[in-house]
């Protein structure tokens, strides 16, 4: 019988080109943009439900972040020219530009609820601007995994189902840290944030893990692998003491800032999964030469 020929590329080279966009600005801008949405959530309903102090620490959490989201991504960019070119045009085929389009209304808008917040004025116009941030929050939290899935990065491809429910997961814990943080007298809707948002990240990575096959197996090698497992540890420990930081400040304290960590360390781990499953050619290949045997 002749052997299973063994996988080989062409002269060893990659078949994809490395992504260029530098860390650490995507990875931060990654986290910075779920955070923002995850609390401009959490701020939307403490409004409604009358706490006022964990509305407030929402609307600022959520302002910061977009703005800095919007700063690291530009950044990455070089000149500020070429965001605002990424506005030019409304492509609904293209998640990058989409993307850009809910990024630039959700940053002027949380940015508008916040100085109002602070200085006191124009109030109406302020809840106005926070419950439409409110509204376009949930696009806000998870866009930026479609922005990833929707490359031909192998890592991030193949994920494409989980990556958003472990976006959602990881914006809502890291705002529910937020919360427990900033708002400790009205913290309990924050805590149970924290708790929901770490199980929905662990069941979209346990689906994920099972899904990917090979191609999987860059979350569990080099410096990604590093990552994920310190991630997995941290938001597990943040979770867990979650539980308790009602009755513990510095229980909330320790989960507020192992949530946050967990949540920046998940940020990378995703980042440079992908750029490992590139130098690869062994996870571009061989993957599709098993989609085309099942197709036969």
């Amino acid at each position: 019988m002749v052997p299973e020929a063994e996988f080989r590329s062409y002269y060893g080279r990659p078949v994809l080109k490395q992504p260029v966009w530098k860390v650490p600005d995507v990875p931060a801008y990654l986290y910075l943009g779920g955070l923002a949405g995850a609390s401009s959530t959490m701020a939307l309903c403490a409004d409604l439900t009358g706490r006022r102090r964990l509305a407030r620490s929402g609307r600022l959490a959520a302002a910061v972040g977009a703005t800095a989201s919007v700063g690291a991504l530009i950044h990455d960019l070089g000149r500020p020219a070429r965001f605002l070119n990424m506005l030019r045009v409304l492509k609904p085929t293209s998640p990058l530009s989409v993307g850009s389009w809910i990024l630039a209304p959700f940053s002027a808008l949380s940015g508008a609820a916040a100085a109002s917040e602070i200085t006191g004025r124009l109030p109406a116009l302020g809840r106005a601007a926070a419950t439409t941030a409110g509204v376009i929050a949930p696009a806000m939290t998870t866009y930026t995994a479609v922005l990833l899935a929707d490359t031909a990065v192998p890592g991030w491809h193949a994920a494409y189902r989980e990556l958003p429910f472990l976006f959602a997961g990881s914006a809502v814990s890291s705002a529910g840290a937020v919360g427990m943080l900033a708002a400790p007298a009205e913290s309990a809707p924050a805590r149970r944030m924290a708790v929901a948002g770490a199980a929905l990240e662990f069941a979209a990575e346990r689906s994920m893990h099972q899904r990917t096959g090979m191609v999987g197996e860059v979350y569990r090698q080099g410096r990604a692998g590093a990552a994920w497992r310190a991630a997995r540890v941290l938001t597990g420990l943040g979770a867990g003491a979650a539980l308790f930081a009602g009755r513990s400040r510095p229980a909330a304290i320790a989960s507020g800032l192992c949530l946050t960590a967990g949540a920046v360390a998940t940020r990378y781990a995703i980042f440079e999964a992908g750029r490992a499953s590139v130098s690869d050619p062994r996870y571009t290949v061989v993957p599709q030469r098993e989609r085309l045997d099942a197709r036969r």
